[in-house]
């Protein structure tokens, strides 16, 4: 088994692609070693001290590591941990453990204006995102604004904002008038 790695736009993030499909639909952010119990390839990964959070998307795993690490100390043991898992057979979600989609669920007087913002996120933002190994979903709208979540390699990512003000909110902005402005959040 050969595992590419990618370098993202977030240097604390790498991109690791095992040539096979990783989750087969929707994606998992693991933000703690706690949080990965319900996956035992995010489990293995955290067993590798400096790792700080772990993302799992269609064919890649987007691994963050923690600022006092440096990748050529750590980058050989994730590869490790990510061919043992793929190699031991075992699944990459347990039991009842569930991908998410990862929009929020929305209803109410806006839902017609909710589902163009998830269409376009869709269909133009989360392909382009998880390029660079991570994803941004929706969270809410409320008076005209959207609030987005972003995991993976855009998560602290030092040109998130630009992403954010520059790339999605002019997107949303040209194609959905009632949008006004996009501001990120942490869950």
């Amino acid at each position: 088994m050969f595992i590419q790695t990618e370098a993202t736009p977030n240097p604390a993030t790498l991109k690791f692609l095992p040539g096979q499909a990783v989750m087969e639909t929707g994606t998992a952010d693991f933000p703690s070693a706690e949080a990965a119990t319900a996956s035992p390839l995010a489990a293995r990964i955290f067993k590798v001290d400096g790792v700080a959070n772990v993302f799992l998307g269609h064919d890649f795993a987007t691994v963050t590591k923690n600022d006092a690490t440096e990748w050529d100390d750590i980058k050989p043991a994730i590869l490790g941990a990510v061919m043992e898992h793929f190699q031991s057979g075992d699944p990459v979600m347990a039991g009842e453990a569930q991908a998410s989609s990862g929009h929020a669920d929305f209803e109410g007087e806006n839902a017609h204006i909710v589902g163009q913002i998830k269409e376009l996120l869709d269909t133009r933002v989360r392909p382009a995102v998880a390029q660079d190994g991570g994803d941004i979903t929706f969270y809410g709208f409320d008076d005209g604004i959207v609030y987005l979540h972003m995991q993976g390699a855009c998560a602290g990512c030092p040109s998130s904002t630009l992403t954010l003000k520059m790339g999605i909110e002019n997107l949303l902005r040209h194609y959905i008038p009632e949008v006004a402005e996009v501001r990120p959040v942490a869950v």
